[in-house]
């Protein structure tokens, strides 16, 4: 009988990883857990004192993983590893991530595997294929890649322009057809078997992959196709997921649960962190002695119904069109600050105390560095066309329901828009002083004026500009915004510890302390 050791790869909700491995290995399978390097401590100390004296659970070597980088096949290849020395009753391994769930019985996926006896893993032509749409293809493999482009597109872009016009090109390992699909596999132990000896045998293939661009999409798959025979792995996944245009995957709730019941996978990825109701169903069903049901593909329904906004025929509002588009399990934490500088030392102070992510003024400045959402977030005026459906996207990628953003006080519209979201949107006033040689360069800045405006010109500018200050003042304060606090340059740390402390839900005197760390200048 098939026996399944599920590779899990995660990085927060620690609660939810103890209650996903505990599910798993209820039914007498094993889980290999590989918490990234780049999550909490006391988050992963959580997971292993819960599961100490679980004998099917081990916790590979952690890695600090990033998008698009070799960490992620390295985490992987640690939880391999692990899983593969500890479970040796295993016989089938399987990749899930944290927001994956099963949507299909234990009994059924032993039955499914006992009688398939063939490897689950996507693969295609890497350099025949059209699985990469937009973007780089040839130059994932030919350059190296030692920048991340989603950390550093300046320097990511640099660099292969530069490999470009020298012509440092480099072969591809010898002997290899590279191949390309999705990273969730599950593959045989037979084939997990000779996967580790041939690279104890080849060191200059992970050489070689460390150095490739976004690498989960090519190692695994580019390895079991150069070991395995053609008729004894299937080129699909086993775990149902799909994407939008934009390059984000398709997010699944409460009213999903017969939809998913009905697909032909074992598993489904990505749950919402908040269908609760969703996952309780769905580990019922798994630990169900009932029969699989099978109904039309969702992969394809989904790229129909999508499809019908194209013609004029919609099966729902665009995801700019409806009302609620940052979500009410969402929070925003607002800062405003007409210094741009200082109200991002605020921001960033306040989210490495919270443990939220700061993204700075994303939608008054343009140089702003952000995760990849389908070229959304290229331009101010992409970010700005569609505010709430932007930041919607921007929860769902970076996988948070808290995040902080920078607003200059003068965009009034864009503070009135989110107020009319369900969102739960907090507010924070860093009032600061001006004189007129601040004023005069942020003129300069914003492209009111250039280094050649006369002094009379310049008086009557700042002028203006501190009538203007004290209007969107007067104006904020009319809105009657139900979470709207103030820190002011002038106050003390201990009034600003008291609106600090309202503002990020915290005690008056961790928010004092963070108050006492804030610079004005």
């Amino acid at each position: 009988m098939a026996k399944i050791c599920f590779l899990l790869l995660c990085h927060k909700n620690p609660e939810q990883v103890v209650e996903q491995a505990e599910m798993l290995t209820n039914s007498g399978d094993c889980v290999s857990i590989h918490f990234d390097g780049r999550g909490s401590l006391a988050d992963f100390s959580t997971i292993k004192t819960a599961l100490k004296d679980n004998l099917n659970v081990c916790f590979a070597n952690r890695v600090k993983c990033g998008w698009g980088e070799w960490s992620l096949v390295q985490g992987s290849l640690n939880a391999l590893r692990l899983g593969h020395k500890t479970f040796p009753a295993a016989t089938h391994f399987y990749m899930l991530s944290g927001d994956c769930m099963p949507i299909k019985p234990i009994k059924h996926m032993h039955w499914f595997l006992d009688n398939s006896g063939k490897d689950y893993i996507e693969h295609h032509d890497y350099f025949e294929s059209d699985w990469i749409k937009v973007g780089l293809k040839e130059e994932r493999l030919i350059y190296r890649h030692w920048f991340n482009e989603r950390g550093n597109k300046a320097l990511f872009y640099a660099s292969v322009k530069t490999q470009r016009t020298l012509g440092l090109s480099r072969d591809l390992p010898k002997g290899l057809q590279i191949m390309i699909g999705s990273q969730w596999w599950c593959l045989r132990r037979s084939t997990i078997s000779k996967l580790l000896k041939f690279l104890a045998e080849r060191p200059d293939i992970p050489r070689f992959f460390k150095t490739t661009w976004i690498p989960d999409e090519t190692f695994f798959q580019t390895l079991v196709m150069h070991l395995v025979p053609g008729s004894e792995v299937e080129s699909r996944t086993l775990t149902f997921l799909s994407f939008s245009d934009y390059g984000i995957p398709t997010v699944f709730y409460g009213d999903h649960l017969n939809f998913l019941l009905s697909q032909n996978y074992l598993f489904a990825r990505k749950i919402s962190p908040q269908a609760g109701d969703l996952k309780k169903a769905l580990a019922k069903e798994f630990h169900s002695g009932d029969s699989a049901n099978i109904g039309p593909d969702g992969k394809r329904l989904i790229a129909f119904l999508n499809s019908r906004g194209r013609t004029g025929h919609r099966y729902g509002e665009r995801f700019w069109e409806r009302g609620s588009r940052i979500g009410r399990q969402n929070t925003l934490h607002i800062v405003l600050c007409k210094k741009w500088h200082v109200g991002t030392r605020v921001a960033e102070a306040i989210a490495k105390a919270s443990n939220i992510r700061s993204l700075g003024y994303i939608f008054d400045e343009s140089g702003i560095n952000l995760p990849d959402l389908g070229h959304l977030e290229d331009t101010r005026l992409k970010r700005n066309r569609h505010r709430r459906a932007f930041l919607k996207l921007l929860f769902e990628r970076l996988e948070t329901d808290s995040l902080t953003i920078c607003l200059d006080p003068s965009n009034l519209d864009t503070i009135t828009d989110f107020a009319g979201d369900q969102c739960q949107m907090r507010v924070l006033d860093v009032q600061c002083s001006f004189d007129d040689e601040y004023l005069a360069g942020h003129a300069q800045r914003i492209g009111l004026a250039d280094g050649n405006i006369s002094d009379e010109m310049r008086g009557s500018l700042t002028s203006a500009l501190h009538n203007n200050i004290r209007a969107d003042q007067d104006s904020l304060q009319e809105m009657g915004l139900p979470a709207l606090y103030m820190i002011n340059e002038t106050a003390s740390d201990e009034i600003n510890g008291v609106a600090l402390g309202y503002f990020m839900k915290i005690s008056t005197s961790r928010a004092e302390k963070i108050a006492q760390s804030l610079s004005f200048d």
